[in-house]
């Protein structure tokens, strides 16, 4: 029993644990959501949520592509920079998705446990 729960946890066939949240550390049902939320206590991986503001998602934008790319790169260097502060950064990820649960997400994964427990 034990090893089918152990082979089904963070899947879709688990019924008690959101598999959603297991696999990006986000639902779109927030705490609404019927299944538990387990946070790790330790990982390489950070996420900051909603740090990542897009011009383009608001309706008086006024903003051309251009522009809009390269506030972008200057919001991915700062975020770069600041971050590398804590250890060495292996990826970083910014969500530019329309629901409300990941956008504007920011994912970092750091070479050391130790370095993302710092950040």
């Amino acid at each position: 029993m034990a090893e089918h729960l152990a082979s089904i946890f963070g899947t879709e066939k688990d019924k008690v644990h959101c598999s959603f949240y297991h696999k990006i550390g986000s639902c779109r049902h927030g705490d609404r959501c019927s299944r538990r939320h387990v946070k790790p206590t330790y990982s390489q991986t950070i996420l900051v949520s909603n740090m990542y503001k897009n011009p383009s998602l608001k309706p008086d934008c006024r903003l051309n592509d251009d522009e809009i790319q390269k506030g972008f790169e200057d919001f991915y260097e700062d975020m770069f920079l600041e971050l590398a502060k804590y250890g060495e950064i292996e990826e970083l990820k910014i969500c530019d998705n329309v629901g409300d649960h990941l956008l504007g997400n920011v994912y970092v994964k750091f070479r050391l446990e130790d370095d993302a427990q710092k950040a």
